[in-house]
């Protein structure tokens, strides 16, 4: 396994993380370092895509702004459909241009819809399109999470890939919290007039963290692949099964973490202050959960953690629909509470499925007589493309949960109940759908193959 120095623009070449003893004399210390600042950079884009979270608690008439709920909702979700959709091409682009480049590029750029909120979002009057443009802008938040992912799965080996995933994935979740508990210490200190001070205080991390990925971050030539991966990996049925599953999982974190500030809001008529105090808890809970998902995965198997957390999501959504009915604040918050703590379990379990199924079907096709190498040089190729657009198809769940609140809380009954029914339905499809494809005949078919891969792999 070659090195190479960092924050140089060169590639590490080699790279080979099953390699056991290159791994223990170095591999890791390199795969960490990656690992923390990919972090660090998709916090702050997770952050920035969810900004709008917050900015609407503070959008009053007492500031000059006197949108409806559903303008809102509308707002909220904008966001998320654009993040959503750039995960695509930004999980190709790490493969173009290399993890470090491309996450340097992908920080720097956040800067523009962070410019743009503090310099419109204190404006009295202004109308409602200019600031979904500015919320479509700030997409470019949620495309980080799609690089990252794809970036962090080239440096480790499948045995520690749904750890290694799930930190990733839960350290860039908790910026959807950091920002949420950024929006309630302005209200606290300064009042429920100013939010560009949220804004504010992003802009020096923002230039502070592209520059720490200039320094210190690597590109590796594992991480590039032949053109074609994504659309090979198109026409793969697991890929859009898996994809349905993270919509349930990263489609519930997401659009709930935006929408429930909001939903407080109409449905108990929960001040700014009492909003943004409840709704950091349970993003923060569900980031800490998701990397817990990935190691029960790892141990347990995905398909068996994720079937188990969605029965779990079901049964929490059922106490919202009693929490609504009974007009009970705090079961209601702590319902939804459970449901980000589940969610990000299920987000951990979800996403390490992914390598686990191509490296069962690489291990499968080894023991028909196929050449190792190729295999699993395949099922790392499709990984990476299947995180892109599993997490794209996810991002989208998102923001079909705050449509659907949009819809369900402008359809005079004033109630989300409705909404809740929906998501419950969703919830035992996919349980239907794991059971009857991933848990069929009983162990779980997306078992961990890190022993086979360890013994049989040099990708």
């Amino acid at each position: 396994m070659a090195d190479a120095p960092a924050g140089k623009g060169g590639w590490l070449t080699g790279w080979d993380p099953e390699d056991e003893e290159a791994w223990k004399t170095g591999g890791n210390r390199v795969a960490r370092r990656n690992l923390v600042l990919s972090v660090l950079s998709e916090h702050i884009g997770f952050s920035v895509w969810t900004m709008w979270s917050v900015l609407v608690l503070f959008m009053s008439p007492e500031i000059g702004f006197s949108f409806d709920p559903g303008e809102k909702f509308l707002l909220v979700a904008t966001p998320t459909v654009v993040g959503s959709l750039l995960r695509l091409p930004y999980s190709y682009a790490v493969t173009r241009f290399g993890g470090r480049n491309w996450t340097v590029f992908a920080t720097g750029i956040l800067l523009v819809p962070a410019l743009l909120a503090l310099y419109f979002v204190q404006r009295p009057g202004t109308p409602l399109w200019v600031f979904l443009a500015i919320g479509a802008v700030a997409g470019v938040g949620g495309g980080n999470f799609a690089s990252s992912m794809t970036n962090i799965t080239a440096f480790y080996p499948q045995r520690h890939q749904g750890w290694a995933l799930g930190l990733n994935a839960g350290g860039g979740n908790l910026g959807v919290a950091a920002i949420q508990l950024i929006g309630l210490a302005v209200i606290s200190l300064a009042g429920n007039a100013h939010p560009s001070y949220v804004v504010a205080v992003y802009l020096p991390v923002i230039v502070a963290t592209a520059l720490l990925a200039a320094w210190k971050m690597d590109n590796v030539d594992a991480v590039r692949t032949r053109p074609g991966a994504q659309r090979e990996a198109a026409r793969d049925r697991d890929t859009w099964r898996i994809a349905v599953l993270y919509m349930g999982t990263f489609g519930s974190f997401i659009g709930y973490g935006v929408a429930f500030g909001l939903v407080l809001q109409n449905e108990f008529g929960a001040t700014p202050l009492e909003a943004v105090g409840y709704t950091f808890l349970g993003p923060f809970l569900g980031s800490f959960s998701r990397p817990l998902g990935g190691r029960l995965a790892d141990r347990l198997g995905g398909a068996q953690v994720s079937f188990w957390t969605f029965l779990g999501m079901g049964a929490g959504t059922l106490v919202l629909v009693v929490a609504a009915a009974a007009n009970s604040f705090a079961l209601f918050v702590g319902g939804f509470t459970a449901l980000f703590v589940l969610s990000g379990l299920g987000n951990g379990s979800t996403y390490k499925m992914i390598p686990a199924v191509f490296a069962r079907r690489a291990e499968a096709s080894i023991t028909s007589g196929g050449d190792a190498n190729e295999a699993f040089a395949r099922a790392r190729r499709l990984t990476g493309a299947v995180i892109a657009i599993a997490g794209a198809i996810g991002g989208l769940g998102g923001a079909a949960i705050n449509l659907a609140f949009k819809f369900s809380y402008t359809d005079g009954s004033g109630s989300g109940i409705p909404a809740f029914l929906g998501f419950l339905a969703y919830y035992v499809l996919c349980m239907v759908l794991i059971r009857t494809v991933y848990l069929r005949g009983g162990p779980s078919r997306d078992e961990n193959t890190a022993r086979t891969a360890k013994e049989t792999t040099r990708v």
